[in-house]
């Protein structure tokens, strides 16, 4: 078998959130669409998730989460910098506010990164093999600091760096998600430093900002699989000389398959939100068991692969 031009890690975030995210999930990895998944230790089907990746043995790391639901850590969930006063994670934007204000504890923030660490090893018996943000808090300031010092004390060896190559010109994205996406960029970028003196790896290649929903086709993958292994890995140059092998891509392409929720089934404590009750759920599911899409892989020497494959 000749060597892949590509290890690409396949990733269906938010395994956990709801029993019919869950089936999806599991159904797109059967069929081949997905190799790796991302937990919610505080979804409301989080432990009916770690059962199904273990009967189905499917990798598995952690999707930390500080924005959405309920914290873990029993000290957190009375009073908290963290919370509102509903008890709930600030949300999205709300997280991302009390930041830049200065309002929210980064020692609060390390005993909830423990706290979820510590229940994802309770429920699957081992340490993630790999662990990233929900929202992509983990690369926000300071936030960033916090999250490399627990990785690299827990021997946490991957995270998600969400760089991707062609998202400034893509012109499927709305205005207001430009805006949030080129901010995510410039955090991840910052990043780069933090998780590098911390010892922390990621593929070289990030994708799924521009793949999302109604956006993710297989001409669109086609694409943006394309511009990954036009940029290859960092450092390289774009072209081999002749007889030498091109060196192999490592990617991480981020998807969000299932079924879409239920109203008032599922969630992280506040019930389900509208980008889970949506067909978009169900349509990345299609796109992603779509035979051509695997033709495709294999047509351009694309192996699915998990993070502890790396």
């Amino acid at each position: 078998m000749p060597q892949p031009r590509m290890m690409l890690v396949v990733t269906g975030d938010d395994f956990g959130y709801c029993p019919r995210r869950n089936q999806g999930i599991v159904d797109c990895f059967k069929s081949g669409g997905i190799s790796n998944v991302s937990l919610l230790v505080n979804g409301c089907a989080a432990k009916e998730a770690a059962d199904l990746a273990q009967r189905h043995n499917i990798p598995m790391g952690l999707h930390a989460n500080l924005s959405e639901g309920v914290p873990v850590c029993p000290s957190l969930q009375q009073a908290s910098t963290l919370t509102n006063q509903r008890g709930f994670f600030h949300g999205k934007t709300g997280f991302r506010q009390a930041l830049e204000g200065g309002q929210l504890s980064m020692k609060q923030v390390e005993l909830e990164l423990r706290a979820q660490v510590q229940l994802f090893r309770d429920l699957t018996g081992h340490l993630p093999h790999h662990m990233d943000g929900h929202q992509h808090v983990h690369v926000l300031p300071e936030v960033r600091e916090v999250f490399a010092l627990v990785l690299s004390d827990l021997q946490i060896p991957f995270t998600r760096v969400p760089l991707e190559p062609g998202l400034q010109g893509c012109p499927a994205l709305p205005a207001h998600l430009q805006r949030f996406y080129a901010q995510v960029e410039k955090d991840a970028r910052d990043s780069i430093p933090v998780f590098t003196r911390y010892g922390i790896r990621w593929p070289h290649v990030y994708l799924g900002l521009t793949t999302m929903g109604q956006n993710m086709s297989v001409p669109n993958l086609q694409r943006a699989l394309s511009q990954a292994l036009a940029a290859g890995p960092p450092g390289s140059p774009s072209s081999g000389s002749a007889g030498s092998p091109q060196p192999v891509v490592t990617a991480e392409l981020m998807v969000h398959p299932g079924y879409p929720s239920l109203p008032q089934e599922g969630g992280c404590g506040e019930g389900p939100d509208e980008f889970s009750q949506s067909a978009d759920r169900q349509h990345e599911l299609v796109v992603l068991r779509d035979p051509a899409l695997l033709a495709l892989y294999r047509r351009e020497g694309v192996q699915l692969c998990a993070f502890k494959h790396l």
